[in-house]
């Protein structure tokens, strides 16, 4: 039984030096993997015995969402790059895992490979996904908005081989180079074949199900040719266990780039068809004070370890988007299919001019399946709400099909819904001009323009089901037996549509956004000084339809002749009530920086941004007018931002420290509670990057402290003055590592401190630290084999609770999202 006892809050400086007496414990290695080329020699080199390679490198030239292609010290944003070898050392188990090693991201990465929630520097997740960050591909969207419901951007991105780097630029100038980006932009940066060579890699879990093999391989093959191909694909059950496959697919992505005199073109491709469990909030005992809650395990159900999915419950039956019958494989979770086309140009001619071209045309569908506990009683408690005084539940399969059923049980709304088209393209053209001013001055100008299309097309067809609650994928489906004995349910399905949620949610919607942003930019160096501005205007229209729930009586859903209980009402789509879309938003982003160096080691700068974010599907329902308009202070989210900060390297240490300061609105809606939201939040906070090397010992962190608070709240105005739910006031990555010549060894410490289950301001979400451990041996001069343990010491916390408050002093069931228990997983490479 895991158990998060009741403790005193740790300050985060004792947490930091609780985890760095761990590491030293385990002997830590690798050095951190931040090696881009010397930018700016004028000024001095790094001291003696040091290198720009050696800790967070301040040469590094800044590519993503900037002006003026700079180095990190001369650059007026905060910026982090993450190599090859960082990302192996975050032991990750999906992409989101990832992005908690950068400073200022906040990444609850308990969903599975994907359905992670993302925020940065207290920008709010007030329902889910990454609305104020946009996650690229070499330079583009993957999707164009980034909380899109049940389709969020990183369910169709996948971390492999094939990833060159992954750049983050954390607010500042990505309002004005990427369209609904003021938060910052992630963009995972290809590799593309410089140097000849590849790798295949096979890789197993050690305590969990999971089977996965990696390649990689490119090479210049003459002329200026180049190419680089790499992929995987894995079977398994997951990390916790559904009693079923529960992964099974993978991705392959490819590159070819052509050099001629002044610049180069580039192809790409990838075919992504994936099926990841995706996990969604699960039973919890939570017992103690709403201040101090102890959290913890169930009976017969471990939520560090088990999930709702069961190898009992595999199978819905329903209606589609049309209304007729269709059979799902509740196997298939979260499912992306993605055909995706790109290309690039660049060409440099003329006196000092510079062409940009970036284009990505994806054609993109899935499916999102997953249980959700709509709640959690006794088998009579649950019986009696649905089937009335007197009713039963009675095990509908398993191996006790048949029998009384008198244990708990949990009343589950299975969240279906088809993604029919994300399809999406988006084009970035760029006309650059430099002029050099003499002496080490010189002046840049940018003009593009960008255009992008997102479709979200979207069948949400959600079912009611009774569900034991048990672990280890055996969780038996319950029907419902009324007081005189007759069956509510079929195989534990008590209801096509969901009851205990009004039945609200089978819909459907059908919608296009079109977006045209024009922008220019300017960067002026001139001796220790770097100045730049910017500027976009955004326009765009958004068109479609959508159709909400109708109750029907009397459908013959399976067909079978019969009017069954559950059929006598069902929820349908009501295509004949369908509503339109059509209303049009614009905005204007700024973004102005200077930046001023101090010494060679050592520059200040300053920045003020203003961004915009358009709201896109979570305005149906409930905030679009009847003709399709949307009033313009609902169409898009205003964020106002200022920053400042120090960049400073001396010997083998570099340290990047950001003060920010942020105002956001938002609109939303988030679709477990069934609510709007109409607020502005406030949050201030500083984010510090660090490094240290010394021989083969290495030691990488990042410390990020917000105090954010909901300054305006239109619909609940009670909540106005109170933190953000799931916002700590710390969180910290620490990563020491020592490296020899053929083997490395380290730990990746991932922490944060309590935070608010919810916007209310009661029931706390316990602070934890999580320790991964990892360690590769070249055995011989081809071959490495590797070692990762997520999770080492097992510790249980969770980044979301339905619940806002508990009772005090008894024992209480929330629903919750938790960290995954230990796992440990074996690698072996094999390059050439």
């Amino acid at each position: 039984m895991h158990s998060h006892a009741p403790r005193p809050a740790m300050s985060p400086p004792r947490r930091l030096l609780l985890a760095m007496a761990v590491s030293a414990c385990l002997t830590p290695g690798i050095a951190v993997a931040q090696q881009i080329e010397n930018a700016d020699d004028r000024q001095s080199t790094p001291a003696s015995g040091a290198t720009a390679q050696t800790a967070v490198d301040l040469d590094a030239i800044v590519v993503t969402a900037a002006a003026g292609n700079r180095s990190r010290l001369r650059a007026g944003v905060s910026t982090s790059t993450l190599g090859v070898e960082q990302l192996a050392q975050s032991a990750p188990r999906s992409t989101a895992e990832i992005f908690r090693n950068i400073p200022g991201v906040r990444s609850e990465a308990t969903g599975g490979d994907g359905n992670a929630n993302i925020a940065v520097r207290g920008l709010p997740v007030a329902a889910g996904g990454a609305k104020f960050l946009q996650l690229q591909e070499d330079g583009l969207p993957v999707l164009e908005f980034g909380d899109i419901a049940f389709g969020n951007a990183d369910i169709f991105l996948r971390s492999d081989w094939s990833i060159d780097r992954i750049e983050a630029v954390r607010g500042g100038s990505a309002s004005t180079f990427a369209s609904n980006s003021p938060g910052g932009v992630i963009n995972f940066i290809s590799s593309t074949g410089e140097i000849a060579g590849g790798a295949i890699g096979l890789t197993t879990g050690l305590d969990y199900d999971s089977s996965r093999v990696d390649f990689r391989y490119g090479t210049p093959f003459g002329d200026g040719w180049r190419f680089h191909v790499a992929g995987f694909y894995r079977e398994g059950d997951g990390v916790r266990d559904a009693g079923y496959t529960a992964e099974k697919g993978g991705q392959i992505k490819a590159n070819l780039t052509r050099e001629f005199d002044g610049g180069f073109a580039r192809l790409s491709l990838k075919r992504l068809d994936d099926r990841a469990i995706g996990y969604l909030p699960v039973p919890t005992r939570a017992s103690g004070s709403n201040s101090n809650p102890s959290l913890g395990s169930l009976a017969g159900f471990d939520p560090a370890r088990d999930t709702l999915q069961s190898r009992h419950f595999v199978s819905d039956m329903g209606l589609d988007g049309k209304n007729q019958p269709r059979r799902t494989d509740i196997r298939d979770g979260m499912r992306p299919v993605s055909n995706v086309f790109g290309a690039e140009l660049e060409y440099r001619f003329g006196d000092d001019w510079r062409l940009n071209e970036r284009f990505r045309y994806a054609d993109t569908d899935g499916r999102f399946v997953s249980p959700f506990p709509a709640s959690v009683d006794t088998g009579s408690a649950v019986a009696e709400a649905i089937g009335g005084s007197g009713s039963t539940l009675r095990y509908a399969n398993g191996p006790s099909a048949g029998q009384a059923f008198t244990g708990t049980a949990v009343q589950t709304n299975l969240f279906n819904v088809e993604i029919n088209d994300f399809g999406n393209w988006a084009n970035d053209l760029r006309l650059t001009k430099s002029f050099a001013l003499g002496g080490d001055g010189a002046f840049e100008v940018s003009a593009g323009y960008y255009a992008a299309r997102q479709n979200i097309d979207m069948d949400w067809l959600w079912n009611g089901y009774v569900q034991e609650l048990r672990g280890g994928g055996r969780s038996a489906l319950l029907d419902v037996i009324d007081g005189d004995g007759a069956n509510l349910s079929q195989n534990g399905l008590y209801a096509y549509g969901v009851p205990s949620f009004g039945n609200c949610c089978t819909r459907s919607y059908n919608a296009k956004y079109e977006i045209g942003a024009p922008y220019l930019s300017v960067a002026l160096s001139l001796g220790r000084w770097d100045l730049d501005a910017s500027v976009r205007r955004d326009d765009g229209d958004a068109t479609g339809n959508y159709a909400a729930s109708v109750q029907v009586a009397n459908v013959d859903v399976d067909g079978n002749g019969v009017i069954t209980p559950n059929e006598r009402s069902v929820s349908q789509i009501d295509n004949v009530a369908i509503s339109p879309i059509d209303y049009g938003w614009g905005y204007t982003s700024y973004s102005a920086g200077a930046n001023y160096l101090f010494t060679g080691d050592l520059a200040g700068f300053a920045r003020i941004s203003r961004g915009g974010r358009a709201n896109a599907d979570r305005l149906l329902f409930g905030v679009v007018q009847p003709d399709g308009s949307v009033r313009a202070e609902d169409a898009v989210d205003l964020v106002d931002q200022v920053e400042a900060g120090l960049k400073w390297r001396q010997d083998a240490f570099s340290v990047f420290a950001t003060a920010f300061y942020a105002e956001t609105e938002e609109q939303n809606f988030e679709a477990t509670n069934q609510r709007f939201l109409d607020r502005v939040y406030k949050a201030r906070g500083i984010e510090l990057e660090a490094a240290w090397r010394q021989g083969g010992f290495a030691l990488n962190g990042g410390l990020t402290w917000t105090d954010a608070e909901i300054s305006k709240d239109a619909i609940s105005p009670a909540n106005v003055g109170n933190t953000p739910r799931r916002q700590a006031d710390w969180i910290y990555q620490l990563t020491p590592a020592y490296r020899t010549l053929d083997w490395s060894v380290g730990v990746n410490v991932i922490g944060t401190t309590d935070s608010y289950a919810q916007d209310n301001n009661q029931l706390v979400m316990p602070g934890f630290t999580q320790v991964n451990l990892f360690g590769d041996y070249r055995f011989a001069r081809d071959w490495v084999v590797s070692l990762n343990v997520n999770n080492l010491f097992n510790e249980f916390g969770i980044t979301e609770s339905e619940e806002g408050a508990i009772i005090e002093g008894v024992d209480n069931i929330i629903r919750a999202r938790g960290i995954a228990g230990r796992t440990a997983s074996l690698s072996l490479r094999y390059e050439f």
